[in-house]
């Protein structure tokens, strides 16, 4: 349901497995790295993540939309490592009867894997040394 990957992620396969014949509605989202942040340039991205963590509580998450929404499939991947400019970072996909909870759920999903996932991101400057930003448990070094 929820996996995290240091290979490239696979819009086509995991949009393969949320596919179901009582769907009408799908949504899909894919995060990619920016050039800029909060006003820097950025030249690329680093993740890093406790994985076992990590996929525990994805899942909870996409078990949480399950019940939550009226969707049939949902599934959803995360990236750590170094990405560039352009890179897919997160990758979500929802299947439902409807096109409503397929957009609902696949926001909550995203919302909540940014919100509770251990997911730790550092971005890379061209002029500036590299920080983690949006942690707020995190120090530069």
């Amino acid at each position: 349901m929820f996996t995290i990957t240091s290979e490239d992620i696979s819009p086509e396969t995991l949009r393969s497995r949320v596919l179901d014949p009582a769907s009408g509605g799908f949504c899909a989202f894919e995060g990619w790295v920016r050039n800029h942040h909060e006003g820097k340039d950025v030249t690329g991205l680093s993740y890093q993540s406790y994985i076992p963590l990590a996929e525990t509580e994805g899942t909870k998450i996409i078990q949480e939309a399950l019940e939550r929404f009226e969707i049939e499939k949902a599934i959803a991947q995360h990236r750590i490592g170094d990405l560039g400019i352009g890179g897919l970072a997160i990758y979500a996909a929802v299947s439902a009867a409807h096109r409503e909870p397929a957009f609902t759920a696949c926001q909550y999903i995203v919302d909540e894997i940014k919100a509770r996932v251990p997911i730790w991101k550092k971005e890379h400057y061209p002029d500036a040394p590299s920080e983690w930003v949006e942690c707020h448990h995190c120090h530069s070094h």
